[in-house]
């Protein structure tokens, strides 16, 4: 189990994130954005407890969004299996995400609305991962941003199985960063 805190002027966050069966208890005060983080925990197959307060949305996401990524990258197993990609349609849109869980953070993608393209970002430099996202089709926002973060969760799904061997030509990777 990973908790991140996140309290500022703007947002007061608590996120925990544990391996489980994508049970999802999340009260942000947004509807939108509590059905995304339910629908992460389904299909991510992790447990998600999100308690979040913001001054205003934009805030409110980013920060959660940055809580979440680094909760994730916590329950990261050191043997996953690192990579994924996942296509999902729904209804009129048809999206493609692939990540890289290996700790080198990238976004690259774009979405019918600039703040859950800043949203997947966000996510994307506190795991530090990178996340490709490229909307295929599509016409209607809200399916275009539920098939993106259902195909985020699915590919984290897939990335976090234990393969039981480092996959890296590297080797084990540690990094150490003291305050």
């Amino acid at each position: 189990m990973s908790t991140v805190r996140r309290e500022t002027k703007e947002t007061t966050i608590t996120c925990t994130v544990t391996k489980g069966s994508g049970v999802a208890q999340v009260a942000t005060g947004h509807a939108f954005l509590d059905h995304m983080l339910v629908a992460f925990a389904r299909y991510s197959g992790l447990d998600l407890a999100v308690q979040a307060t913001g001054d205003l949305p934009h805030h409110l996401i980013e920060d959660v969004a940055l809580c979440l990524g680094a909760a994730v990258a916590a329950e990261l197993p050191p043997t996953c299996a690192r990579y994924a990609d996942r296509v999902i349609p729904m209804d009129d849109a048809l999206v493609q995400c692939a990540v890289d869980l290996g700790g080198r953070p990238y976004y690259r993608g774009r979405l019918p609305s600039r703040m859950w393209t800043h949203f997947l970002r966000s996510f994307s430099d506190a795991a530090k991962a990178t996340v490709h996202v490229r909307v295929l089709r599509g016409f209607d926002r809200h399916h275009i941003v539920e098939a993106s973060v259902k195909a985020l969760a699915l590919c984290v799904r897939d990335a976090f199985v234990d393969t039981g061997a480092v996959f890296s030509t590297k080797g084990a990777v540690a990094l150490e960063v003291t305050p």
